[in-house]
């Protein structure tokens, strides 16, 4: 339940439209629901402006598709799953039917995790340029894209421009000046996301990935790297959080 919901939950008291006792029902779900395996938060959108999301790792299916219908029925915003199996996946679509899948449920992956998404926000205004380093780092771009597409923006996305063939980014130029904002996803040595802080005057959120060869150390070079960045304000998500990238740039450009 967000602002939205309760002036109009006001509105409607108001009008007759809405009874006493079905507004004390509405609020009775704030401002969690137990569900026994999980307390699901109304009351999030009101607080912090941003919805609850479901993390995949570690629930079951039906655990998955549960919290799903849950956040669907008690509130109004868009509702995510991130890091879904495709068993994940199938069972929150089986009881939840109009979510979007990225990459699709249908997809001969079936080991890739997943990025669900139901109700997304009406259009936002705000330019958003998503870079990946490389085919590896597509994953994070996923959750990413698919997290931005769930709060209404409509990003861009330049894939396989990492600066071993730094004029694949070169060809991005003039997008990266005229972006809002720009979320650079690299593994490896994380050079990109220093590169594009020097091209770009919008804010940048680095997301370092954990491709990349023995001395990669799963991320935390990439990690390290981009924290040390030369270029003054990138700001570092965690490794391969794409979600939390998306994130920012909705609180950045709210």
């Amino acid at each position: 339940m967000d602002e939205f919901d309760v002036r109009q939950l006001v509105e409607d008291i108001q009008s007759g439209a809405c009874s006493p006792d079905d507004a004390v029902t509405r609020l009775q779900r704030l401002p969690f629901t137990d569900l026994g395996y999980a307390k699901v938060d109304h009351h999030r959108p009101l607080r912090q402006g941003m919805v609850e999301a479901i993390y995949g790792p570690g629930k079951t299916p039906a655990q998955c598709a549960g919290i799903v219908a849950e956040l669907l029925a008690g509130g109004s915003g868009p509702v995510l799953l991130t890091r879904a199996t495709a068993l994940q996946a199938a069972a929150a679509l089986a009881l939840c039917p109009d979510g979007v899948c990225v990459p699709d449920a249908s997809a001969a992956e079936h080991d890739r995790l997943r990025t669900l998404y139901w109700r997304p926000n009406a259009a936002r205004p705000g330019r958003i340029l998503v870079c990946s380093a490389g085919t590896a780092d597509q994953p994070a771009s996923d959750e990413c894209v698919a997290t931005l597409r769930a709060y209404g923006f409509r990003p861009e996305v330049t894939q396989d421009c990492g600066v071993a063939g730094v004029h694949r980014i070169l060809a991005a130029f003039d997008e990266l000046v005229d972006a809002d904002a720009v979320v650079v996803i690299a593994g490896m040595e994380g050079a990109l996301a220093s590169l594009v802080g020097g091209l770009t005057p919008a804010p940048v959120i680095a997301v370092p990935t954990s491709a990349g060869y023995g001395a990669a150390l799963d991320g935390v070079t990439a990690l390290l790297a981009m924290h040390a960045s030369c270029a003054a304000g990138v700001c570092v998500v965690g490794i391969d959080n794409g979600f939390g990238a998306a994130c920012a740039v909705a609180r950045i450009l709210r």
